[in-house]
């Protein structure tokens, strides 16, 4: 949601490319768990999707696995970025609770570029020096 995906639509237009039953399934959960609540748009067709407190509540567990995610597997985030949200783990998520609250619409994070093929590693098991630009190429 801190990419501005708020209905079913745009979670389904998201690229991540799942079955419309399986995220019907998981929002149903997600709402019955009290992580994420419905609301009707102002055309009342539509639902938005919006987190609650509890759901709000779990941005830094969030923001440490986006983190550990883009360090070890390709992702398409740009690494600047990662490295300031790390670097900056308490603004990062003082901004998330901020726009959660004022409902402010703008995402907080942009669109990733499509990650790549995975590559090799170097023999320490990090990422080469191409690895680490990657996100940077189009």
């Amino acid at each position: 949601m801190v990419r501005g995906f708020r209905t079913f639509s745009d979670f389904e237009q998201s690229g991540e490319g799942i079955a419309t039953n399986i995220l019907a399934d998981r929002l149903r959960k997600l709402q019955a768990a009290g992580i994420i609540v419905a609301e009707a748009q102002t055309d009342r067709r539509k639902l938005s999707y919006r987190l609650t407190e509890k759901g709000i509540d779990l941005a830094p567990v969030l923001l440490e696995l986006l983190i550990w995610g883009a360090r070890h597997e390709e992702t398409g985030a740009p690494c600047a970025v990662i490295d300031r949200m790390a670097a900056h783990r308490t603004q990062v998520l003082a901004e998330v609770r901020r726009r959660w609250c004022e409902r402010d619409p703008v995402p907080f994070l942009p669109k990733f570029a499509e990650p790549h093929a995975p590559r090799a590693r170097s023999r320490a098991g990090r990422k080469s020096v191409s690895d680490a630009v990657a996100p940077y190429r189009r």
